[in-house]
């Protein structure tokens, strides 16, 4: 796989506490309305209502799945070589042909289209590599809470590079969470080793405790709201997925998060999001 070395195209940034206090953001879960759906069922529907997540969807068989793994195998490489971690690529859909194209499957877009409408955007990807052994959890957190975004219509689909499982450190979710909308937060310790800097205590209390186990090629689909994180990795294999996330045209995003867009579905009447060209090269 070809490399180069370009600038760093980002533009947005992370906002503090603070900022994210201030924003004016409709953070209420909002049931999807049966009845319009093409790919999936009106019991999963429901059940993404009740649940917060779907899952498993099978998206690629294991041939694909092989070929897809070779290409981001590379990607990851050549992210360690330039000394970042194996959870530092964020915004890979603009470093990464073959992030782009994932972000941008027909198929995985037909089922966020079910959840969403017609209108989609897709406005970032993040691999995430867990290593064997490498000590660090994810501790449990809502995405939408450090996210400029409103209102809460964002849907992450969380791609299976490798089989995920219990043994290695398999996304969990605490289902039914999201309808509780925004929860109080902690910043984390140092000495948790807390991949994120945010831990949500006593998740007991908002639901039961799913694990997302998953096979290579399949998605979940989950809520901006639905609490979830992932311990540490305490297998010989490591465990390795791709976060892809979706939203309705309708949502707007503040501090520049807008810019790394890719209109997926339908189209973006206000001009409010990017629409950015898939990637020439891998350049980390």
């Amino acid at each position: 796989m070809h490399m180069e070395k370009i600038q760093d195209s980002r533009y947005k940034r992370l906002p503090s506490p603070q900022e994210l206090t201030d924003m004016d953001r409709d953070l209420a879960f909002g049931d999807v309305e049966t009845g319009c759906q093409r790919v999936l069922t009106e019991e999963q529907i429901l059940s993404y209502n009740r649940e917060g997540y779907i899952k498993p969807l099978r998206i690629f068989d294991e041939h694909e799945m092989t070929e897809y793994r070779a290409q981001l195998d590379e990607v990851m490489k050549a992210a360690l070589a330039a000394g970042q971690t194996s959870y530092s690529i964020i915004s890979a859909h603009l470093k990464a042909p073959v992030v782009y194209d994932l972000l941008t499957h027909k198929h995985i877009i037909a089922y966020v289209k079910d959840l969403l409408g017609e209108d989609v955007i897709a406005w970032g990807a993040h691999c995430l590599c867990k290593l064997p052994g490498d000590g660090k959890q994810i501790a449990w957190h809502q995405d939408a809470s450090y996210w400029p975004l409103s209102p809460s219509r964002t849907v992450t689909a969380w791609l299976a590079i490798d089989d995920a499982d219990k043994g290695n450190a398999c996304m969990r979710f605490v289902a039914g969470s999201h309808r509780n909308g925004h929860l109080e937060y902690r910043q984390s310790e140092a000495d948790e080793e807390n991949v994120l800097n945010q831990t949500v205590d006593d998740v007991e209390q908002y639901g039961r405790v799913v694990y997302d186990e998953l096979g290579a090629g399949e998605i979940s689909l989950h809520s901006d709201l639905l609490l979830h994180g992932s311990d540490v990795n305490r297998s010989d294999r490591r465990r390795f997925g791709l976060t892809l996330r979706f939203c309705a045209a309708e949502v707007r995003a503040e501090m520049g998060w807008n810019s790394e867009a890719v209109v997926v579905s339908g189209s973006d009447p206000s001009g409010h999001w990017a629409h950015r060209p898939r990637p020439t090269a891998v350049a980390v």
